[in-house]
């Protein structure tokens, strides 16, 4: 399994770097981290398209040209990001590294607590009725797969089910939650988003916004991510 331990954390302290303060990342830039995170966008793209849009933000101040404005947010970045992505696939940059010889971050038992606590978690959670079924058969198959874990287990596997868990998990909850509610979310992840458009592709937009809206619930409803690759923030 390819270890992203630090893929949300390199690309914050990076956007901060650059920007030259300690801005705390939004629930949107977060969501969008996520997106790149899924997509398979390598962390060295983001962080080249990072500094080109910054390089590029740093010679139109110095020009004089433009007042541009302070950069507040990553969605800023977008389209840098896509372009160094692109930039990488075409020269076929992204062949594979030698495998680390060091541990890996997901040791049996680690996993296996990760797995456990995920359950204790989801099975306290004061869920909608509509979707405690569903909970409490995530949290069932949970603690299944953390007895059934062995030192040869496929994690790429386990990360794979881990998966359709949360997707089924949270089908059941936006099934569950007041038209109101998310309409609300909704609105709120566009007036976020509207300085950035001109900078994100549509499709771009609606994942964010669709990640914006799950992370949002899933944090109103104090649920775990399950997939293996946030084990390092438990």
């Amino acid at each position: 399994m390819r270890n992203y331990f630090n893929y949300f954390t390199e690309i914050e302290e990076h956007f901060q770097k650059r920007r030259g303060s300690l801005l705390m990342l939004s629930t949107l830039d977060w969501a969008l981290i996520e997106m790149w995170r899924e997509a398979g966008v390598p962390l060295e793209c983001v962080l080249r398209g990072i500094d080109t849009a910054f390089d590029k933000y740093d010679a139109q101040r110095q020009s004089g040209k433009s007042k541009a404005r302070k950069v507040n947010g990553l969605a800023w970045c977008a389209q840098s990001v896509m372009e160094a992505t692109e930039q990488a696939r075409e020269a076929a940059l992204g062949a594979a590294k030698p495998a680390a010889t060091e541990e890996s971050g997901f040791e049996q038992e680690r996993v296996r607590r990760y797995l456990q606590q995920n359950a204790e978690t989801i099975l306290r959670a004061s869920l909608p009725t509509a979707a405690q079924t569903v909970a409490q058969q995530t949290t069932q198959r949970l603690r299944e797969l953390a007895e059934s874990l062995t030192a040869t287990s496929n994690l790429e596997d386990l990360d794979r089910t881990l998966s359709v868990l949360e997707e089924q998990l949270m089908g059941a909850l936006l099934a569950a939650t007041r038209e109101e509610e998310l309409v609300a979310l909704r609105e709120q992840a566009a007036r976020e988003l509207a300085p950035y458009r001109g900078k994100m592709q549509a499709v771009q937009i609606k994942q964010v916004q669709q990640q914006f809206l799950l992370k949002r619930l899933m944090e109103a409803n104090t649920l775990p991510r399950l997939s293996l690759f946030y084990m390092s923030h438990a």
